[in-house]
């Protein structure tokens, strides 16, 4: 009984250690390379399979999921020989189970190198300010450069990116000076043209109000003018209307002796009014002689008065004789 239940007991593990060998499960998004007798005989995918005990086994398993390697950092050399530390990651997926087994040993190791080396590649033919600027350009450049190599091993380059560029401290310090120096120009530039602004805000002030200084000042003198030529056509009027009028007067009845009486009231009273401002006073020879001095000035008033009614009747004449002359008179008479 003792040496049966040996021989069942190894029988048991003998069993479990079979079924162990050929009871294989897959989990999902994974792919098993099944080998017989040391070669290729297929890719089990997710689920149960039985293998031969002893014959076929399980070689490689190769996760189908997207992949994320830390690329380490290194020196870079820029096109204006300047050092810089870049680090990066990058996304694959492996598309063929069979190709990432057999295509290459290791292709984790194998990306990285390349992403290395396309990095090195793309850096160098560019400038150290241009590396910050065309990051996607980069990428893209190393992208196109391990997806085209990754092909013969079943893998697939999905995304690279840098993850931090680090020129050196000097570089760096260079960097900040250059960028606060430009900072600086730029708000010079600005606080230059808003002086200028303002000075030609100021000048095309200056200048619309000189205009309007100008403008009022000759619609002004253009008013005062015109208040000058009204006042005198005025006064002219209104001299003409009392000449007029003087000279109908004294051709009416009594005119002249009106006249009279008026120029002795007013010789009187200017003889008076002399007598009050002056403390000299001039007077003609014959002071006492009023009748004489105002039957001189009425002598004037006569020939004025003569004058104007020869030329009414001389235009009287020549209204009525196509000649200008008279009835019966020649221009010899």
């Amino acid at each position: 009984m003792d040496g049966g239940l040996v021989i069942l007991i190894l029988l048991a593990v003998l069993v479990i250690i079979v079924f162990a060998k050929t009871a294989v499960v897959v989990p999902q998004k994974s792919e098993f390379i099944v080998e017989r007798l040391g070669k290729y005989d297929n890719t089990l995918g997710a689920g149960f399979h039985i293998l031969i005990p002893f014959i076929d086994r399980v070689a490689y398993k190769r996760s189908m999921k997207e992949e994320v390697l830390e690329i380490p950092p290194q020196v870079c050399i820029t096109r204006d020989n300047v050092s810089v530390s870049i680090d990066g990651v990058i996304y694959l997926e492996v598309r063929d189970a069979k190709l990432s087994s057999y295509g290459i040993e290791n292709y984790y190791q194998a990306a990285i190198q390349l992403a290395q080396t396309s990095l090195r590649s793309a850096i160098g033919k560019i400038d150290l300010d241009k590396t910050f600027e065309t990051r996607e350009t980069i990428n893209h450049q190393v992208i196109t450069a391990v997806d085209e190599a990754a092909l013969n091993w079943g893998i697939k380059v999905l995304r690279y990116e840098i993850k931090d560029i680090n020129p050196p401290a000097s570089i760096m310090a260079a960097m900040e000076l250059q960028v606060k120096a430009e900072r600086e120009k730029r708000a010079e530039i600005a606080r230059s043209e808003g002086e200028r602004q303002a000075r030609i805000n100021m000048a095309e002030g200056q200048r619309q109000q000189a205009i309007n200084v100008s403008e009022g000042e000759k619609q002004k003198r253009i008013n005062e003018a015109a208040g000058r030529a009204s006042e005198i056509e005025i006064v002219a009027s209104a001299t003409a209307e009392g000449i007029r009028r003087v000279a109908e007067a004294l051709g009416n009845e009594g005119g002249m002796d009106a006249a009279k009486v008026r120029l002795a009231e007013k010789y009187i009273a200017e003889f008076g009014n002399l007598a009050r401002t002056n403390n000299t006073l001039i007077l003609p020879a014959n002071v006492a002689d009023v009748s004489g001095l105002v039957a001189t000035a009425l002598s004037v008033v006569s020939g004025v008065r003569g004058t104007r009614v020869q030329s009414t009747d001389q235009s009287a004449h020549a209204a009525g004789s196509p000649t200008g002359f008279g009835p019966g008179e020649t221009r010899g008479s």
